[in-house]
């Protein structure tokens, strides 16, 4: 069986990597881009839906107003990303938002960022992978109806890819990020040819009305029109997701890492802006119509489109505009968008799991976290993010509109502390700092981040306002019990910490125990019996003895004449059970030993089967395991387990494709 599984486990994830290659897993600028900034860029395909079906409950005058609103958007991307340039220069080791916040506003901010971040994470798979979905289902109508079921098994292959490491993954998605964007840029110079050149045809939805929902009809003059453009700004703000990815990511980046970091930064804002806008003035151009409600707000002939119409996403309408009808650029852009959409989680897999590894670092997460796999990937932490996707697409139905309600409450969370820490990062060091350029540098990183503060705090305040009772308070609910969880653990291990301290008296630590008092248990006479005796007596303990609990007195006289015709050099105690019980009378036997002797150490050797079956284990070793688990909080006790391999166990220890021949089953 361990055979088959770890033939399985390198053919699905490859061969163990050396540690001395780590540096070999690094990423150039051209791979980083499509592995950090796929998420910033994937918002193309929903930022702009989500935008439009937010305006379209005042009706018509939505496509006026949306451009602006996607402005208002670019003014806070080109913001953070000013702002994080300056991040990934000052603190490249990866820690990020976190580290950021720790270093400069205290542990609880950094908790409090990391806990926002993770919560996103987890929500930025769900959300691309069940936008990939719905863009899937779309085209092909076999999957509508198991968007859900689509949207599990995408998460499942995503996670397979980055258990095979992070450059790997990154070379996988680089070809589909960039035909996305080139895509997208052939429908924005294709489309803006054709408006100016006056040739420019409407989008299949333009030819119906669009009315507003009912508390609607003042449009957007009224306090329900305002109210309603701030829930629109809200929801394309997802396009800034990401970018926290990429501070949190510098150590996977070649040489000068801060360098290439901020690059990669400075093009993730530039593409993203530049393709969010063309597709809002595109939608305008094309008088595209979407519909919160499109069964009763699209009107045919005054006559409502009723459920039977199928509203496609603006992308898809778009092209089938600009390219003239469903051809091979339609189906090109369609497949494209999909797959950007499902690759985008892959922003997640990489700063998930590196963010993981810093809180398990710091105690803040377990400690399993902090390890590499044998593919040089945070393997838990990507397990970790993929299990707690899954939950969410599974409880929300793969539905990108209700998922999106709890979406960026946490990425701006921690962009707002984070600004706010470096603030305070460049007054600390200009207190200093002498030389008067570097001052001077400081002095303007310093205005950068303090405005990026300012902007955040506001997007922030906007996107809780608008979106708290529409689902947000769950994501800040999850991000509570995160935090609560994240100091509970810090806690339990600074707790540990300081009890296995060594203190101030090392000769009590170094003492050694006055007697050794060694046991073995028996409950037949066998090799396993033997070789524990033997062990036992090897390591000449000052005091040995045998003892088998008596349940049935027939095997007790069975096992006393065996033991006293072979002779055996150690004496063989029985204890009574009147109950039929094992496990009491010997945990009362040994606590009687340490309690008359408190410093002496008891050494309990137990026999125990090793298995080569999983349903062998239901029938070897249950005593010896209640015996250990009760032992085991005994204070000065020692157990050792004595093993003897079954025949079946042969071939099974995983060791034999390293060691030529056998290993001995005998010692």
């Amino acid at each position: 069986m361990p055979d088959i599984s770890d033939a399985t486990k390198r053919l699905l994830l490859g061969r163990p990597v050396r540690s001395e290659r780590l540096g070999h897993t690094l990423l150039p600028k051209r791979i980083a881009l499509p592995v950090f900034a796929s998420d910033a860029l994937s918002s193309v395909a929903y930022a702009p839906d989500e935008v439009l079906l937010t305006l379209s409950l005042v009706g018509a005058s939505a496509l006026v107003v949306s451009p602006w609103v996607g402005v208002a958007v670019a003014v806070v991307m080109i913001t953070v990303v000013a702002s994080y340039r300056q991040n990934v220069h000052a603190y490249p080791s990866g820690g990020g938002d976190y580290e950021v916040a720790t270093e400069n506003l205290g542990p609880t901010a950094g908790v409090t960022v990391a806990s926002a971040l993770l919560v996103d994470y987890v929500l930025t798979v769900a959300v691309s992978v069940s936008s990939g979905a719905q863009y899937a289902a779309t085209a092909l109508p076999i999957l509508r109806g198991h968007e859900t079921e689509f949207a599990i098994v995408v998460v499942v292959l995503l996670t397979l890819i980055n258990l095979r490491g992070v450059r790997e993954s990154g070379t996988a998605f680089a070809i589909p990020t960039y035909l996305f964007m080139a895509s997208i840029g052939a429908l924005a110079v294709v489309g803006a040819i054709r408006y100016v050149a006056g040739t420019l045809p409407l989008a299949e939805s333009a030819g119906f009305h669009l009315i507003p929902e009912a508390g609607y009809d003042a449009g957007l003059t009224g306090v329900a029109g305002g109210f309603l453009v701030l829930r629109a700004f809200a929801s394309g703000s997802a396009a800034l997701t990401g970018v926290e990815a990429i501070s949190n990511g510098v150590p996977s980046f070649q040489k000068p890492k801060s360098k290439n970091a901020a690059t990669t930064l400075a093009l993730l804002g530039g593409i993203a802006i530049t393709m969010m806008l063309s597709i809002l003035l595109l939608s305008r151009a094309t008088h595209l119509q979407l519909a919160d409600d499109p069964a009763d707000q699209l009107l045919s002939g005054g006559t409502p489109v009723g459920s039977s119409y199928v509203q496609h996403p603006v992308i898809s309408q778009l092209s089938a505009a600009v390219f003239g009808g469903r051809g091979v650029m339609y189906v090109v852009i369609a497949v494209v968008t999909g797959l950007i959409l499902v690759l985008a989680a892959n922003t997640a897999f990489n700063g998930f799991p590196v963010l993981g590894s810093v809180l398990a670092r710091d105690g803040f997460l377990p400690r399993q976290l902090h390890t590499r796999g044998d593919r040089l990937a945070f393997s838990n932490g990507i397990i970790t993010l993929a299990a707690g996707a899954i939950v969410l697409i599974w409880a929300f139905h793969a539905q990108v509109t209700h998922l999106i309600q709890l979406y960026i409450v946490g990425v701006f969370v921690s962009f707002t502390l984070s600004q706010l820490g470096m603030t305070r990062h460049w007054t600390r060091v200009l207190a200093t700092e002498q030389d008067e350029a570097r001052r001077a540098q400081m002095r303007r990183s310093r205005v950068i981040n303090g405005f990026g503060f300012f902007l955040t705090g506001v997007v922030l305040v906007v996107v809780l306002i608008t979106k708290f009772v529409r689902g947000a308070y769950i994501a800040i609910l999850a991000m509570a019990c995160v935090f609560v969880i994240m100091k509970a653990i810090n806690r339990h291990y600074t707790r540990v910490r300081k009890e296995l301290a060594l203190g101030d008296d090392l000769a009590e630590a170094r003492a050694l125990p006055s007697r050794v008092h060694a046991i073995v248990l028996v409950s037949h006479l066998h090799r396993p019996t033997m070789r524990a005796l033997a062990y036992a007596r090897a390591f000449r303990p000052q005091e040995i003895e045998a003892i088998t609990v008596g349940v049935d007195a027939d095997e007790v006289t069975a096992l006393r004449e065996q033991w006293d015709s072979l002779d055996i050099p150690v004496p063989l105690k029985v204890l009574d059970s009147p109950f039929r019980e094992i496990t009491r009378p010997v945990i009362s036997y040994v606590r009687s030993i340490h309690r008359d002797s408190p410093r002496d150490l008891v050494v309990v050797y137990i026999p125990e089967y090793v298995v080569g079956h999983w349903w062998e284990q239901l029938l070897h070793n249950q005593s010896a395991l209640r015996l250990k688990a009760r032992l085991l909080f005994t204070p000065g006790v020692v157990v050792a387990s004595v093993p003897w391999q079954l025949s079946s166990t042969a071939g099974q220890t995983g060791l034999e494709e390293y060691a030529p021949g056998t290993i001995p089953r005998a010692y």
